[in-house]
């Protein structure tokens, strides 16, 4: 190894921090967090799930992002809304790996409170991974690592030129390390259940104790232990997307902190200022949510064909890119001349209008105000 890294210190894992340094944002972030709670806890049953599936949308998509995987937006949607029990219009149909992803974070943010185990991760490895590969190479799954091809490292770089970020413990160390931290996990220790979270995140990463994955169980775990600080297991914020913003800032943090030593302060202050930012951008949520439910109470009544119907919750869910007549046309299979007829419906209606930015086609958008 080019330098000894966090794992191998003499004090392992007995983490430090100086408090002085993380209690004011920790107390903006407690504050933020019950204010958030309470303010989603006040609406109603359908507006609060419609808050509840957004984030966990966007939490999904986020978190897989992050490790260079794209997924169907609509999959996940409709995925989430089957486990949850919401009615979703216009559901599709999910396929494996995407049903996997929503089982692992629903199972860990319903279950908040209940024992993580060494058989609920392999459970988890094996919803990630249905088809024991990961992308074109078959992995071990619902197993940790065995390291036959050599230590796992993090490397970035040209072939000849690599640059070795990170290297995980030796895998016959994975049992012993992993039944540390789980006792730690499940133990009934007095710790700030936000610090436990940020702790967890980087005690387990560090681990790595998978052959792929490490990264989505780490920020599942994190999503678990959050929800738990916030008594609730709806989700009404996404760390994930704000790692998902910050990724560089992120993998830069991990990689000084796991060549450091145990007094993780500087760690904690990152994390704490990224939950930070995701719990303010749950305002835009928020907005989405209350921006859709006051559209339907306005509209419902004017819609013409489910064609219209279709396309109005798309456009409020989650379509992607710009609106054209014969977008509309080929997305509802019918003529161009029938699209016209549907849009120029509903900009006469008030529900859409030509975007101001022009281009070679006319494109359409949601009306700003209700």
């Amino acid at each position: 190894m080019l330098k000894p890294y966090i794992y191998q210190k003499e004090s392992w894992p007995n983490f430090k921090w100086e408090d002085k340094a993380i209690i004011d944002i920790l107390g903006q972030i407690r504050n933020l967090q019950g204010k958030i709670v309470g303010k989603m806890e006040t609406l109603g049953f359908d507006l609060r799930d419609e808050a509840v599936l957004e984030t966990l949308t966007l939490d999904v998509l986020k978190s897989t992002e992050i490790e260079g995987e794209i997924l169907n937006i609509e999959q996940v949607r409709s995925s989430l809304a089957k486990r949850l029990g919401i009615h979703l219009e216009n559901s599709v149909y999910s396929e494996r790996n995407v049903d996997g992803i929503v089982d692992v974070l629903i199972n860990a943010t319903q279950n908040y409170n209940t024992v993580l185990t060494k058989e609920r991760l392999f459970d988890w490895h094996f919803s990630l991974f249905p088809t024991g590969r990961s992308g074109m190479y078959e992995i071990e799954i619902g197993s940790w690592r065995k390291d036959t091809t050599g230590p796992m490292q993090v490397v970035s770089g040209a072939m000849g030129k690599e640059k070795i970020h990170f290297e995980a413990p030796a895998s016959e160390l994975i049992e012993n390390e992993i039944e540390l931290f789980l006792n730690w996990f499940n133990s009934k220790a007095k710790i700030e259940p936000v610090i436990k979270a940020a702790i967890a995140h980087l005690w387990f990463i560090t681990i790595h104790p998978f052959e792929d994955g490490n990264g989505r169980i780490s920020r599942v775990i994190t999503d678990m232990l959050l929800a738990r600080a916030d008594g609730v297991p709806h989700r009404y914020y996404s760390m994930s997307s704000q790692i998902r913003l910050e990724r560089k800032a992120y993998y830069n943090i991990l990689e000084k902190v796991q060549q450091g030593d145990l007094d993780v302060t500087e760690w904690l202050v990152w994390f704490f200022n990224c939950l930070l930012n995701a719990l303010k951008s749950s305002e835009t949520i928020l907005n989405k949510v209350l921006y859709k439910h006051k559209f339907w109470n306005k509209y419902a009544g004017d819609v013409k064909n489910d064609r219209q119907k279709k396309m109005l919750n798309k456009l409020l869910d989650s379509f992607t890119g710009k609106l054209t007549t014969s977008k509309w046309a080929k997305m509802n299979k019918c003529s161009q001349d029938s699209a016209l007829r549907d849009i120029h419906y509903l900009i006469e209606k008030g529900m859409l209008q030509k975007e101001k930015a022009g281009g070679r086609s006319t494109n359409y958008e949601l009306t700003k105000h209700l």
